[in-house]
């Protein structure tokens, strides 16, 4: 049984100067036990970030547990707060988009748990964006909502 250590695990730091998100820190605990059928981290977010771009998943079920500190859930138009040992669960299909924001002065840490379907779309409803994700064919496609061709979002020029 491989045992993965926060200290060993392969860890992924971003400055936050190539996205909208701002700066997070993930510890990829699944990637590093080369799962397959789920997804699974602990997602560091400093004051002032989110976890992504507003987003809902076609075909995969995803859900989040807070580690430390008071994190901010956008999911549709409701906003929430979060709290050590609170969870939210977004199932698959439900066109209600969501992230999560720091707005407090401390660091979130956020478990992460999602399935990994072989083919997915992620749909982005503010920013006129969609993901297909084929999983088989190791490619990702970006479109608008009309299906033509799209830049990433989370890239900044």
């Amino acid at each position: 049984m491989p045992i993965h250590r926060p200290d060993t695990v392969t860890r992924h730091d971003s400055d936050g100067k190539d996205n909208p998100c701002g700066p997070f820190s993930a510890l990829r605990f699944s990637d590093d036990g080369d799962l397959t059928q789920f997804g699974a981290f602990v997602e560091i977010l400093p004051p002032g970030s989110k976890s992504s771009i507003k987003h809902w998943h076609a075909e995969e079920d995803e859900m989040i547990y807070v580690l430390d500190g008071e994190v901010t859930l956008h999911e549709g138009d409701v906003v929430s707060s979060l709290h050590p040992g609170d969870a939210a669960t977004f199932k698959a299909g439900i066109a209600a988009g969501h992230c999560l924001e720091n707005k407090s002065s401390e660091n979130v840490r956020l478990l992460v748990i999602g399935t990994r379907a072989p083919v997915e779309t992620v749909t982005y409803p503010d920013d006129n964006r969609r993901l297909s994700i084929d999983r088989v064919a190791g490619s990702r496609d970006w479109t608008d909502h009309a299906g033509q061709p799209a830049t990433n979002p989370y890239k900044l020029d």
